[in-house]
C-alpha cells in the first residue's frame, strides 16, 4: 500500500502527500535551519523521524476516513509523534533522548521528564501500533556528529545547556513540519512569505536615509553629539558577535545609532547575520521605534509582533511571518521574547530558530525583573556564545550585569560601543534631579496646579485617579493609566502632544505607562520614588529636547499611600539609599550603585521560581536526560498575570462595532482576539468575580465584554470598578 502523511479534500489519493516525501522535505529543511547552530545531522534526523507513526495502519484507515485536511485535528486521532520519539531513544545511545523529546512533542509541545501525568518517560514506554514495516522506507542512520559545545555540554554535565539545545532543534523541526504541510496543503499561502527585503538592501536604503536626515539638521551641539556617537556604532560593528552595551542618555538618538550598529554589524564575520530583533518592555516604545524604523527602512521591511498591532497595518505577509519571525527586522516585546526562550508550545518555540545568527537589541535592558535573572542571562548567554548572535544591552541607564566577582552570574565580554559614557552624560545632561519631602495629595496637587505645564507620575492607577479628581476639572488636564484601554489612551496621547506643541495648559497625572517610548516634552516632573531606572525615565519626559534655557525640573517624592505602593518597595528602598549618597542620582557611579543594590546583592533571589532547577542529567542509562520543559513553561512568567482577566471596552466606533460582533458569534476567532486587544483592559480576579454576569458579560474563558460603559467607563479615566482591593491596580 501507499503510505500517506496528509490528505487533500475531495481530490484522489493519488495527489495526497506520501510519508516518505514528507519525512525527506522536514528532514531537509530541519537540517536547513540547524546549520545555524552546527546541528544539521541531529536536525535532519529529527525531521526524518518525526512522523514514523504514520506508518500504522491504524493511522493510515483514519486519515482515508476522514479525508480531511488536517488528521490531526479531528476527533480519535492516532498518536504518530512516540513512534519516532521512542526510536530515536532505542537507536542513537544517549543524544537519542534528546531528539526523543523534539519528536515527542512536534505536536502537542514539550513534555516534563518525568511527571504524574503525561511526560516524557510515559511516551518512552507507550504501547504503540505496529508502524516498523515503514523503516523500509527510511534511509539507515548514521551516529550524527554533535556541535563541539553539545559535546562539552555533555561532558560538563551542563543540562541548562544541553536543555537549550533540545528547545532550539524542536523549533527547527517544529517549523520545518509547518511549513512543508502548508507548502503541500497550502501552496498560495506558503507563496505568500518570503516577501520582505534583504539587510544589505535596507542596509544601503537606511544609510542614504540617515545621511540625508543629518543633512536637514541644524548644526548643533546635539547633531554633532549624536553624530559622534554613530559613528562609534559604526566602528564598533566592526568588532566579532558577542555582547555589546550601548549607554546612551535620552536625546542622543540611541535608536538610529543602534539600528546603524546592527546593520554594519551584521557583516561582521565569514557567514553573515540573518536578522535584526529589536526588544523593548513596553509596546509605547515598540509602536513608536517601528515607526523610527519604517521611515528609514520602508513600511515592508519591519515586522511588528506584539499585541497592540492595528490588524489594517498588517499585511498577509506580516501575520504569517509573525508565526516564526521570517523577516530581516522584528520588533516585539520583552515578554515575547523570554517567555518564548522558555516555552514548550509549538506556537512560541517555531520562531526561536531564529535568534540563531542574530542581532538582538535590548532596549532598556534595565527592566528584567530580578527574580528572572539568572536564566534570563543564562539564556542570553548560550545565543551569544553557541549560536552566533549578538546581544546589544541598549539603555540610558545601564545595569551592572557584568561578570564579577560578587555577580558569579552576570554577563562576560561585554564590549561598550560608546566611547566615553560618563562624559557622554555630562554632554547630554538637561535635567536636575530634585528630592522633596513626603507630599500629601493635596500639597501635591497645589504643586502640579502652580505650573502651566508639567507631568506626574505616581505608582498605582488608583492613585493616578484620586490625584487627577482632586485638580479639578479643566480641558487642559489629562489622565493616562491601564485603567485606560490602548486605544483611548492613544488619543489621549495625540491631545497631550497638541497641547504641549501649542503651549497650552498641559497637566497630565500618569501611571508609569508614559515612562518609555512616549515622546513628551515637559519643563516640569513629578515622579513618585521608584527604582532608579523609572526615575531615569521620568526625567527622560522633562526637558526633552533640550529647549529650556535652563536645566528641566524632575522632583522626586515618597507618597502618602505607602501601604498601596508595596509591590515598589524593593526597588524604591534602593533608589532612596542611593539619592541620600549621590547629588546626581542619574550619574553612572549612584548607577552602578543601584544595581548594585538591586541585582547583585540580592542572590537568594536571581532565580526566584527555581527554573534552572528543573534540568538533570542522570546516571540512569535508560532515562538520562530528565528535562522540566512544562514546568518551566508554567512557572517562567515575565509578566504574572495569572490573577487577572481581560476586559473588552466598547470605547469608540470600532470597539463598540467590535463588542456587538463578539456577542453574536459562539467562540471568537483569534483575529477577533487580535483586534480586541486594542480595546482591553485587565482586572484582577476578585473584581472579576464580583462583576461577571452583571456589568461585564462573560463571552471566551477569561475574557468579558463591559456591558455599562456609560457607568463604570470614564472617558478621562477610564474602568472604574469596585472591588480595587487597597492597593489599586499596578499599571
Amino acid at each position: 500500500m501507499t503510505y500517506l502523511a496528509h490528505s487533500l479534500p475531495d481530490r484522489p489519493e493519488s495527489e495526497w502527500q506520501p510519508i516518505n516525501a514528507h519525512l525527506k522535505n522536514v528532514a531537509l529543511l530541519t537540517a536547513e535551519f540547524a546549520e545555524d547552530f552546527h546541528a544539521s545531522e541531529l536536525g535532519y534526523l529529527a525531521g526524518l523521524w518525526h512522523d514514523l507513526g504514520k506508518y500504522s495502519r491504524e493511522f493510515q484507515d483514519y486519515l482515508r476516513r476522514a479525508s480531511e485536511a488536517s488528521a490531526e485535528s479531528l476527533p480519535g486521532k492516532v498518536d504518530h509523534s512516540s513512534a519516532g520519539s521512542q526510536y530515536s531513544a532505542r537507536t542513537i545511545p544517549f543524544i537519542g533522548y534528546l531528539l526523543s523529546y523534539v519528536i515527542a512533542g512536534h505536536h502537542s509541545g514539550l513534555l516534563d521528564g518525568r511527571a504524574v501525568d503525561a511526560c516524557q518517560e510515559k511516551r518512552l514506554e507507550k504501547q504503540l501500533p505496529f508502524w516498523e514495516h515503514g523503516l523500509e522506507e527510511v534511509p539507515q542512520p548514521k551516529t550524527p556528529v554533535l556541535p563541539d559545545f553539545l559535546r562539552l555540554a555533555l561532558a560538563s554535565k551542563d543540562a541548562f545547556k544541553v536543555a537549550f539545545f533540545t528547545r532550539m532543534l524542536f523549533s527547527c523541526l517544529v517549523d520545518a513540519d509547518f511549513l512543508d504541510t502548508e507548502r503541500f496543503m497550502n501552496p498560495g499561502q506558503a507563496e505568500r512569505r518570503n516577501a520582505f527585503p534583504n539587510l544589505s538592501d535596507l542596509s544601503l536604503k537606511f544609510f542614504q536615509s540617515l545621511d540625508r536626515l543629518e543633512s536637514r539638521q541644524v548644526d548643533n551641539p546635539l547633531s554633532t553629539i549624536r553624530h559622534a556617537i554613530r559613528l562609534d556604532c559604526e566602528r564598533a560593528a566592526a568588532l566579532p558577535p558577542g555582547f555589546f552595551s550601548l549607554t546612551v542618555p535620552t536625546g542622543g538618538g540611541k535608536t538610529l545609532s543602534a539600528l546603524a550598529f546592527a546593520l554594519r554589524h551584521f557583516r561582521a564575520t565569514d557567514h553573515p547575520l540573518q536578522r535584526i530583533v529589536y526588544v523593548a518592555p513596553f509596546t509605547t516604545i515598540i509602536e513608536q521605534n517601528a515607526d523610527v524604523f519604517r521611515e528609514h527602512l520602508g513600511n515592508a521591511a519591519v515586522l511588528e509582533h506584539h499585541s497592540n498591532l492595528e490588524p489594517e497595518k498588517e499585511s498577509r505577509a506580516a501575520r504569517l511571518a509573525a508565526e516564526n519571525w521570517d523577516a530581516p527586522v522584528i520588533v516585539t516585546t520583552s515578554v515575547q521574547f523570554y517567555d518564548s526562550l522558555f516555552s514548550n508550545k509549538t506556537s512560541r518555540c517555531r520562531k526561536l530558530h531564529r535568534l540563531a545568527r542574530s542581532i538582538i537589541i535590548l532596549d532598556e535592558a534595565q527592566t528584567l525583573p530580578v527574580e528572572y535573572l539568572h536564566p534570563c542571562l543564562r539564556a542570553l548567554s548560550e545565543l551569544v556564545a553557541n549560536y552566533h548572535s549578538t546581544v546589544v544591552l541598549c539603555t540610558a541607564t545601564q545595569p551592572e550585569i557584568k561578570k564579577r566577582e560578587d555577580f558569579e552570574i552576570g554577563i562576560e565580554g561585554v564590549r561598550e560601543i560608546v566611547t566615553d559614557p560618563e562624559h557622554l552624560y555630562d554632554k547630554l545632561k538637561r535635567v536636575e534631579i530634585i528630592k522633596l519631602a513626603r507630599q500629601t495629595d493635596k500639597e501635591l496637587s497645589q504643586r502640579i496646579l502652580g505650573e502651566d505645564q508639567n507631568l506626574c507620575i505616581v505608582n498605582t492607577t488608583k492613585h493616578a485617579r484620586q490625584l487627577f479628581d482632586a485638580l479639578g476639572e479643566d480641558k487642559g488636564h489629562f489622565h493616562l493609566s491601564a485603567r485606560m484601554c490602548p486605544a483611548h489612551r492613544r488619543l489621549r496621547l495625540r491631545q497631550i502632544r497638541r497641547a504641549l506643541e501649542n503651549w497650552q495648559i498641559c497637566r497630565v497625572v500618569s501611571t508609569q505607562v508614559v515612562e518609555a517610548g512616549v515622546d513628551l516634552d515637559f519643563p516640569v516632573v513629578y515622579r513618585a520614588l521608584a527604582g532608579l531606572d523609572s526615575i531615569a525615565q521620568a526625567a527622560g519626559r522633562c526637558n526633552r529636547n533640550g529647549m529650556l534655557p535652563e536645566l528641566g525640573k524632575t522632583y522626586v517624592f515618597s507618597t502618602e499611600h505607602p501601604r498601596a505602593e508595596s509591590y515598589f518597595a524593593d526597588t524604591a528602598n534602593c533608589a532612596g539609599q542611593v539619592m541620600e549618597l549621590y547629588p546626581d542620582p542619574l550619574d553612572l557611579r549612584a548607577n552602578e550603585h543601584y544595581f548594585k543594590l538591586y541585582y547583585w546583592d540580592q542572590k537568594s533571589r536571581w532565580d526566584a521560581r527555581h527554573i534552572l532547577d528543573n534540568f538533570h542529567l542522570e546516571q540512569n542509562r535508560e532515562f538520562p536526560l530528565n528535562f522540566g520543559f512544562a514546568t518551566t513553561a508554567r512557572d517562567f512568567n515575565l509578566i504574572d498575570d495569572k490573577d487577572q482577566c481581560a476586559v473588552i471596552i466598547p470605547w469608540g466606533r470600532k470597539g463598540r462595532e467590535l463588542c456587538e460582533r463578539l456577542r453574536s458569534i459562539p467562540e471568537p476567532s483569534r483575529e477577533i482576539l487580535h483586534q480586541a486587544q486594542r480595546f482591553m483592559v485587565r482586572v484582577r480576579r476578585h473584581t472579576w468575580d464580583r462583576h461577571i454576569g452583571a456589568n461585564i458579560r462573560l463571552i471566551y474563558d477569561n475574557l468579558g465584554i463591559l456591558e455599562s460603559p456609560e457607568t463604570h467607563y470614564s472617558k478621562e479615566t477610564g474602568l472604574n470598578l469596585k472591588a480595587e482591593g487597597p492597593g489599586g491596580y499596578y499599571a
